[in-house]
């Protein structure tokens, strides 16, 4: 099960950086080659932009390969790294679940609103910053539960 998600959610995303690809070609195709510049493309091209950085944030990226500070955390000894991990996910997960609600009443509202070409309602374009909160929301309260139980606190050497 945890094999097919991680499965769909890596050809998600990469169905849409394709996708962000073929309109950038598009794109640079009509503007260069025959000097006709379509609009949509430049609208296609940030809403896809956006959901390719969120829904990689969200979903493909695991939390080891984030960008991370781990001088203090490679100088202390398990103890303090059970502390840290609970009380920075504590933290993070806590922030993500207070700002869950305002943020998807905001993209709930922004329903009819449309892009000025594409007329795409605006709640699809910023639907992935909900989908990153309830990652980051599950994410951490997953670390807190390993963390308890002594998961994951080695030390590690990252380059």
């Amino acid at each position: 099960m945890t094999r097919w998600l991680k499965y769909t959610a890596n050809a998600i995303g990469g169905g849409l950086f394709l996708t962000l690809f073929v309109v950038f070609i598009v794109q640079i195709t009509a503007r260069f080659g025959f000097n006709q510049p379509l609009p949509w493309t430049d609208e296609a091209a940030v809403i896809l932009y956006v959901w390719v950085i969120l829904w990689a944030a969200a979903m493909v990226v695991p939390e080891r390969e984030h960008v991370v500070f781990d001088l203090l955390w490679n100088s202390v000894g398990q103890r303090a790294r059970q502390l840290m991990q609970i009380t920075g996910h504590l933290l993070i997960g806590g922030l993500a679940l207070v700002a869950l609600p305002a943020s998807w009443d905001y993209v709930h509202f922004m329903a009819r609103e449309g892009t000025p070409v594409l007329n795409i309602p605006l709640m699809w374009v910023y639907l992935p910053f909900v989908m990153l909160l309830v990652s980051l929301v599950a994410r951490s309260a997953w670390a807190i539960r390993n963390a308890i139980k002594g998961i994951g606190l080695e030390a590690e050497l990252r380059l």
